[in-house]
């Protein structure tokens, strides 16, 4: 048995179930060791964005690493914009990056590369294997180190060699580390910050924003009559009818800021005090208010459910059923098909349990609030901010839960960074719905351009900005890609093809010519 042969074992025993994939010539090895391996799903994936963002809501749907394969450094570094944004997420990932024979890097050839340091970039964890005996272990090892905490990144760097050398050691798997435990330090302290007459919000990201925590942050808030608020783009939140609701932080640093105005402590679960995204002109980066005591109850590493729920119980908060009401029996929306318009249509034919990946950019603005009270479901966001994200993670999302329905909302110019994303969900027959939001624009980019004091725009300047001169048509990209596709022009037509795509199953596009509200 080979070095690949053993580390696939390895990787299967390890719990490893799902290989996303962009090959060269460097895995070849690897990739025969997995059409052998009757355990290990292989997917192929036609750019390397595509498959770290597809392995990042695979992770974010099943808590558990899926493997990346990966070519040499320039295809690692194609996957680094949506590996920034897993890090971000705080998601186990493994990746195994093919690189050129230990004897062969010496000559310098076309597509020699320093692996390591592009790896390091993105990673929590690094290894290059020393021997085909050794690129099983580290495999096992790459596991066990994007298990740590909330989730890492562990890259193993496979020289060719130690793919096709002889490989002689048993499979060895390595235990899945304990979850990170809080302080009783840290519960005494926010006990104590949450019985003062101070005026006070719990601020939640990570895993504390799972239904479970939701609960107790719920009980604590009744409890107290503090304020419960969440990051801007959170990794996986559970929201919907009969879920505790959550204040979402907005984007723009101005609304943080006012929304935050007042306080006088915060207490942090699971993230970090709140920052402008970018720096502007005359503009604090800082958000939270002068004066505001920042304690931390949990970090993202640490287990926020027991923290959470020893808080409310050390507080008398007594489990209450929760009062968000159902969704709303509203009519099906009708006339200028808006933001605001698709929100109200997914508010009344969303399934239960479904799997919502929000690229949408300006248009979430209005379709985040208005989806408040829709059947429960999970809403993924763009945790890194680096756009080009949603189509991967939505089909990632698909591949770890395929009994559930998913829905991609997805901004027009950010879908271009990974269309390649709509082969791979026709490939694999996933229940993915895309709306594509066609508005021809950059629209957050305008905004940001007066945000920022860049001057007055010139046509040249504002057509850097512009998605026309020629009109993409998705219609025609998703069906050249084998996904079937409709165009609604109207909220009668959207809401039409909407609840066609939900009663249906497999995946679908719908381009949603939307009129723009801006904020």
């Amino acid at each position: 048995m080979n070095g690949a042969e053993k580390l696939l074992e390895t990787l299967v025993a390890s719990g490893v179930e799902v290989c996303f994939s962009n090959p060269g010539t460097s895995e070849m090895q690897l990739v025969s060791a997995i059409g052998n391996n009757e355990d290990m799903r292989a997917i192929l994936c036609l750019f390397e964005g595509v498959v770290s963002g597809a392995a990042d809501g695979y992770a974010r749907m099943s808590d558990k690493p899926a493997l990346t394969l990966l070519h040499v450094g320039s295809g690692f570094s194609n996957s680094m914009a949506n590996l920034h944004n897993a890090r971000r997420a705080h998601v186990p990932l493994v990746n195994i990056v093919g690189d050129h024979a230990t004897y062969h890097l010496q000559y310098d050839a076309p597509l020699t590369s320093d692996v390591p340091a592009h790896a390091n970039i993105s990673s929590e964890w690094v290894k290059v294997s020393a021997s085909a005996d050794d690129l099983a272990s580290s495999g096992a090892g790459a596991v066990q180190a994007s298990m740590q905490g909330s989730g890492k990144i562990a890259t193993l760097i496979a020289p060719a060699n130690h793919a096709w050398e002889e490989a002689t050691d048993s499979v060895r798997t390595l235990p899945v580390p304990a979850s990170q435990s809080v302080p009783e330090s840290n519960i005494a302290e926010a006990v104590e910050a949450l019985g003062s007459d101070r005026k006070t919000a719990l601020l939640l990201g990570g895993r504390a924003l799972r239904a479970e925590s939701l609960a107790a942050a719920g009980r604590i808030a009744r409890a107290c009559g503090v304020r419960v608020l969440c990051e801007t783009f959170t990794t996986r939140l559970q929201r919907g009818a009969g879920r505790f609701a959550v204040e979402r932080l907005p984007y723009f640093a101005e609304q943080v800021s006012e929304q935050l105005a007042g306080l006088e402590q915060l207490i942090l679960v699971g993230t970090t005090a709140p920052v402008s995204f970018f720096a502007y002109p005359g503009k604090e980066s800082w958000l939270t208010p002068e004066g505001c005591e920042i304690h931390e109850l949990a970090n993202v590493d640490q287990d926020s459910l027991t923290a959470l729920q020893a808080v409310a119980n050390q507080l008398g908060a007594h489990e209450e059923a929760d009062t968000t009401p159902a969704a709303p029996g509203f009519p099906a929306p009708t006339g200028v098909l808006s933001p605001i318009a698709i929100g109200q249509s997914l508010t009344l034919l969303l399934p239960e349990d479904a799997i919502v990946s929000d690229e949408a950019a300006t248009c979430g603005l209005g379709i985040f609030p208005a989806t408040e009270n829709a059947a429960p479901h999970d809403w993924l966001m763009l945790t890194g901010g680096a756009i080009g994200q949603g189509l991967p993670l939505s089909l990632g999302a698909a591949i770890a839960c395929p009994e559930r329905k998913v829905i991609a909302l997805q901004a027009d110019g950010s879908a271009m960074y990974t269309v390649q994303a709509l082969w791979t969900m026709a490939r694999e027959n996933t229940d993915v719905t895309v709306v594509i939001m066609n508005n021809r624009s950059y629209a957050i980019l305008n905004i940001e351009l007066a945000r920022v004091g860049a001057g007055q725009p010139t046509a040249k300047t504002l057509s850097m900005l512009d998605l026309s001169r020629p009109d993409l048509n998705w219609v025609q990209i998703a069906e050249g890609m084998g996904v079937p596709a409709t165009k609604a022009t109207s909220a009668e037509e959207f809401h039409q093809q909407f609840a066609e795509a939900m009663a249906s199953r497999g995946p679908r596009l719908i381009e949603a010519m939307v009129v723009q509200q801006m904020p």
